[in-house]
């Protein structure tokens, strides 16, 4: 994982422990939630907020620190980082593969 990585679940699935704990563990970050309603329309006001300052250097992180605290709901378990990191590396390769015959194609 990229270090001080983590994950702000939110919505229905940010309900159910098990999807967050598939989550943390293939991408070895813990997983907080964040209890609002609406949560991509929060987010897309914070991405406004973000547009109206941005002129003044104010960074998107500056602007999130105004959002309610996230809670941790689950870390990673023990030892699942050696089963995910080797299939992270394959998708992303993949992906690439994807992303450049794509390409190539146009």
């Amino acid at each position: 994982a990229v270090p001080r990585t983590r994950i702000l679940a939110t919505g229905g699935a940010s309900h159910n422990k098990k999807i967050l704990q598939v989550l943390s563990d293939v991408f070895n970050a813990p997983v907080f939630t964040i209890d609002t309603a609406n949560s991509a329309c929060l987010g897309s006001a914070y991405r406004a907020i973000h547009g109206l300052v941005a002129e003044k250097n104010v960074s998107l992180a500056d602007v999130v620190k105004l959002a309610p605290e996230p809670r941790l709901a689950v870390t990673p378990t023990p030892g699942a980082e050696e089963l995910y990191r080797p299939l992270l590396k394959r998708y992303a390769e993949l992906e690439q593969k994807v992303i450049y015959n794509s390409a190539s194609s146009c």
